[in-house]
């Protein structure tokens, strides 16, 4: 027999926590953090407590309480024994927190399989991250009862790399790995081979960006496969695919809006979105302008160089400048970023700027700029005329609102013109549609939607389910 149950994902966009069961194996679809959920109790100053091990989380409902898949340290702060694994693995789609970073919570010996693109990211992320209990993917360091007992050696997690549309065993479970384009490179959705018959799970994917073929190639294997069910997300189902815009007209419109621009021009994008850097790259260049990045910036950089399918320049290339922000005495010493490895290992570049620089040669760059390093523009001190795009998603919460607020506040003081251009990384109501008529499985779970109702007044001929949180489904072929 076969059962799916979803611990997350469920009635909300993100925290995908989904366990397989099929006779003796046991394995989990990603397991990531709930942002919504965490931010109904949980804000900057007021954070669940280390000091009780995951009790915190556990009452507020941020990870589900399962026998044998967390760490030992861990339980011992809650006052409960060490448990042996009973889990067989985790199949995490892509390096997004909402699909990997409670991770961090789970047992050691829980292997974690994924792309090779998917661990550079989390490299990259961790190289530049301050590490805390919520985000320790790759390695962890135990927090025992009594200092004296600290071990300062973090335990490495077991991390076992697939390769695209390679076939591997778990247990009972066969698995088939397959590329997607998604907001991230290295994103994998999944056809799993159980003794019911094929479950195909999408992660998170979408047909409308510059890797279409990826997805397609996984929608024509998955309809061939006639699986007994597709577990898909649904983030964009209520919205019309003209809102969704495409990478190519992210390019077309940006473009247009700096071509003219003789003053500063800052950006602003995710940088681990790939396909966005190389659109801002590209225009960079069509305008003759240096793109200059940040040093966290340069992490992920650095890594996607080195998978050559991404088509991306060396952190070396004659187009890119790296920014040296302020930090200690403010005077760009080196041993004011000696608590910043990430940055102190990177202080040999010959192709490091500073703001000053920038300042006096504002026609010559374009810098990406993150909204919380929005102080620099006091160095940077724009010139009127000058232009900033913001290349991410609008603000969706009151939280995002207030923060936008903010941005605005910036944009408005230094006279900056600003420019909404961007592109979901999630697949459109259309393309949802045509992919559950293609697919045709026996059973539909729409997961990571607020509106996971809505699928099922769909004119389409497999059952949706509305799936409850918690409750175990049994499937049949």
């Amino acid at each position: 027999m076969v059962f799916l149950t979803f611990y997350g994902g469920v009635k909300e966009i993100g925290g995908n926590k989904i366990l397989i069961e099929d006779k003796d194996t046991k394995i989990f679809l990603d397991f990531g953090i709930s942002f919504s959920r965490r931010a109904m109790f949980f804000e900057e100053f007021l954070t669940p407590r280390v000091a009780n091990g995951i009790g915190d989380f556990l009452e507020m409902g941020l990870l589900p309480d399962i026998k044998g898949v967390y760490r030992e340290d861990l339980l011992k702060h809650l006052g409960r024994e060490p448990e042996e694994r009973e889990v067989d693995a985790v199949l995490l789609s892509h390096a997004h927190a909402d699909h990997a970073n409670y991770i961090s919570f789970l047992h050691k010996d829980i292997p974690i399989y994924c792309s090779e693109i998917t661990k550079s990211v989390l490299e990259a992320i961790e190289e530049q991250s301050q590490r805390d209990i919520e985000n320790e993917i790759l390695n962890f360091k135990e927090r025992p009862l009594f200092r004296k007992d600290y071990n300062k050696q973090p335990i490495e997690r077991k991390f076992i790399v697939f390769k695209n549309k390679e076939k591997y065993k778990i247990g009972s479970l066969e698995i088939i790995p397959f590329y997607v384009d998604h907001s991230i490179p290295g994103a994998s959705a999944f056809i799993i081979y159980t003794s019911e018959g094929a479950i195909a799970y999408t992660g998170d994917f979408r047909l409308h960006g510059t890797n279409a073929n990826y997805t397609q190639e996984f929608i024509d294997f998955a309809s061939k496969e006639k699986p007994i069910a597709l577990i898909m997300e649904g983030t964009n189902i209520k919205r019309k695919e003209e809102n969704l815009s495409s990478e190519k007209i992210v390019y077309e419109k940006a473009l247009e809006a700096v071509r003219n621009v003789k003053e500063a021009l800052i950006v602003d994008f995710n940088f681990k979105d790939v396909d966005r850097f190389k659109t801002f790259f590209k225009i960079a260049k069509d305008v003759e302008r240096k793109m200059v990045i940040s040093f966290r910036h340069a992490c992920f950089l650095e890594r996607y160089h080195k998978h050559k399918e991404l088509e991306v320049p060396s952190i070396e290339d004659e187009n890119i400048a790296i920014f040296k922000p302020k930090l200690g005495t403010g005077t760009y010493s080196d041993e004011d970023y000696i608590g910043y490895k990430f940055i102190k290992n990177r202080l040999n570049y010959k192709n490091i700027i500073t703001s000053e620089e920038i300042r006096n040669n504002q026609r010559k760059y374009m810098v990406v700029l993150n909204f919380y390093s929005f102080n620099n523009l006091i160095d940077i001190k724009p010139n009127v005329g000058s232009v900033y795009i913001h290349s991410l998603s609008e603000a969706i919460n009151e939280e995002m609102e207030i923060s936008e607020k903010r941005m605005n506040n910036w944009l408005k003081h230094f006279n900056l013109t600003k420019y909404q251009i961007h592109c979901s990384g999630h697949a459109s109501e259309n393309d949802l549609v045509d992919v559950i008529r293609k697919v045709n499985p026996s059973m539909l779970f729409p997961i990571h939607t607020e509106h996971p109702g809505f699928f099922s007044r769909m004119k389409i001929e497999c059952k949706s389910k509305i799936v409850k949180e918690k409750v175990k489904y049994k499937l049949n072929s």
